[in-house]
């Protein structure tokens, strides 16, 4: 619900696929929880997004407000 994909099944694969972590450890199911203070790095347009989770939306809502519950450590794009 922190819409860091455009869709739900984008971010299941990549979670299935093991591209993403959680506060340093891979993620091996794709039901792993995630907690308020937990950081989250992930692939973002050919590069890495590093993010810490402040608090969980109570419910699905517009992307200006899912930003407000996270906050952007590293943002690093590979140029080739």
């Amino acid at each position: 619900m922190l819409r860091l994909n455009k869709t739900r099944s984008a971010a299941q694969a990549l979670l299935c696929e093991g591209h993403v972590r959680i506060n340093g450890r891979r993620v091996i199911r794709c039901s792993q929880p995630v907690h308020a203070g937990d950081v989250l790095t992930l692939p973002h347009d050919g590069g890495v997004r590093v993010i810490r989770v402040l608090t969980l939306p109570a419910r699905r809502g517009p992307p200006t407000e899912a930003h407000s519950h996270y906050e952007e450590i590293e943002s690093v794009s590979q140029q080739a």
